[in-house]
Parts: C-alpha cells; structure tokens; sequence
C-alpha cells in the first residue's frame, strides 16, 4: 500500500549525496554509510559472457528504508546487459549503462514515492534508420527491494527462465510497490517525435480505448509536442500502483517535479509492455533486469 505521506513535488539527481532542506522532508538522498555495495565481474573470453563473482547490496534493517527484516540484507546484481565485451562500470554512487555509457544512480527518490527506489536493470533503445542503428536513450528500471516478498516463485530460477516467463512482468507491474522507469536521452530529439515512437508502440496495446484512456494519450502528446528535449534530459514513467502513473521530465543537471498524472489502468499497463512485455522496444533493458531478478533470488 502507498504510504500516506504527502506526495513530494520535486526531487534533484546530484553526483554526491546529499541532505535536502527541511522543507522537503520526504526527499531524501539515501546515505551511503548505510548501503554497501561490492561488484566485481571478470570476463570469460570464451563466451564473450560476464560471470558474477560477487554482487550485494546490504541494506540496513530500518522502516525508514521501506523494509523490515525480511529487506535489511537485499542481494541484487546491478548491472546492464550488453551483448558487446564491454563492462557494466560501477561506482559508489552510480552504475554506468555500457553502450551508451549513462551513469544511473544506485537508488534515487522521485515525486510520489515513500521512500527510496534501487536500480534493479539498465539497458537502452536503438532505432535503425537505413540500416544504422542510432541509440536513442538509455533506461533504468527502479523499484522498492521489498518486491522480492511477493516474487518467492523467483527462487532457482535462471536469466533465461526469468526473461521468458510470460506471466513474471504483469506480476511486477500490477504489485502495489512503488517503481519507477527513468529515460536518459543520448542525443537531441524533437518531443513530438519522441512520442509518436512511443505511441507507435502504445496504442496497439490498448485495444479498446475508453474515454479514460483518449484522455491520457491525450495528455501525453500535449505534454511532449513542441518540446525540444535535449541530450541529457531524464523522463521519469513512475508506477504508484497500476492505474497511477506520474510522467515528470527535467533536463540534465534539473529539479524534477511531476508534468501530469495519469489515471488509465489501460494506458499505464501498455507503457509498462512496450519496455517488459513479449515484444519490448529496449530487449537489453528487460534482459538485464531479468538478471538482477535472477542474482536476487
């Protein structure tokens, strides 16, 4: 259930944490002394494959982190899936997605939210014009570690097994926990081009629109057209349940707030397929997050 504090109407990405003013209680950058994080890989140059050697993300037992016992020690591998040789660079504060090389931070607050999200899998979307391929933007995907409680089914399972599991995504998509996409564009695209993509991929999911869900593409053409969005610019698709989404959009180095609320259950499940279902737009992205899944479990 969403906790009943008032919903935080801005938040800042910064490189280094930080504390927020005291007028902004909920927006919290997470204090590193309480997570510790250990990620080494080593490449095997036969399979052109990573091998994990040791991947933790310990939190401390405390409810202000969302968690009870059952969350104070949460196992994840944070890391992005590549089919190139290239490494999933690490650092305290930020994983770097390694084709387009956009550093995600471990765990963020964004408007809406309780408390504090983890990145659980990066990835990125290529578009091919004239048989090139041009990548777009890099994604995160972002949730609340106590997920895992309600993914038992998880335990054993493989990558591979999880990614192609048809009924494991509509199960995350439709848990109560707060979660949440962030886009980084890698290069300068017109917003109206932006969303005609999106909703490319969008529309043909929502058979049968309603009233309710016109009103929400609606809303999101008019948020996207005419706006320039830059290199560098982050789109936040934050999930508070099911039918609620927030849409938020902020350049690089900006404070974010929440651009438009969405409430059409039709419109928020087809956004959460195109990035998870059997056909999604950014394959690397719901790779890796299939792996985080798997090292977690």
């Amino acid at each position: 259930m969403l906790a009943s504090s008032p919903i935080c109407s801005r938040f800042s990405l910064t490189s280094s944490p930080r504390i927020l003013p005291s007028r902004a209680p909920c927006c919290r950058t997470v204090n590193p002394n309480k997570v510790l994080m250990t990620l080494t890989r080593k490449q095997n140059p036969n399979t052109d494959q990573w091998s994990r050697e040791n991947c933790a993300l310990f939190l401390q037992s405390s409810a202000h982190y969302g968690g009870g016992k059952s969350n104070s020690r949460f196992f994840h591998e944070t890391h992005a899936a590549s089919s190139s040789s290239t490494s999933c660079v690490g650092s305290e504060n930020y994983i770097e997605e390694p084709a387009t090389h956009t550093k995600f931070p471990k765990s963020i607050d964004v408007p809406g939210c309780s408390s504090s999200l983890f990145i659980l899998g990066t990835g990125y979307r290529e578009k091919v014009f004239a048989i090139i391929g041009v990548k777009v933007y890099a994604a995160a995907l972002y949730v609340k570690p106590s997920i895992f409680n309600e993914l038992t089914s998880l335990k054993g399972r493989s990558e591979i097994d999880i990614q192609g599991d048809p009924a494991l995504f509509p199960l995350i998509y439709q848990s109560p926990l707060e979660k949440s996409l962030q886009i980084v564009l890698v290069r300068d695209v017109d917003g109206k081009a932006f969303w005609d993509a999106l909703d490319e991929a969008v529309s043909p999911r929502i058979k049968a629109p309603n009233a309710t869900d016109e009103s929400a593409l609606s809303t999101f053409r008019g948020i996207f057209q005419g706006r320039p969005l830059k290199k560098g610019t982050s789109i936040f698709l934050t999930w508070l349940e099911p039918s609620r989404l927030l849409l938020s959009i902020a350049s690089s180095g900006q404070s974010v707030g929440v651009d438009a609320t969405i409430k059409s259950l039709n419109m928020t499940k087809a956004l959460y397929d195109v990035f998870f279902g059997d056909a999604p737009v950014s394959p690397s992205l719901k790779a890796s997050v299939s792996r985080g899944l798997a090292s977690a479990s």
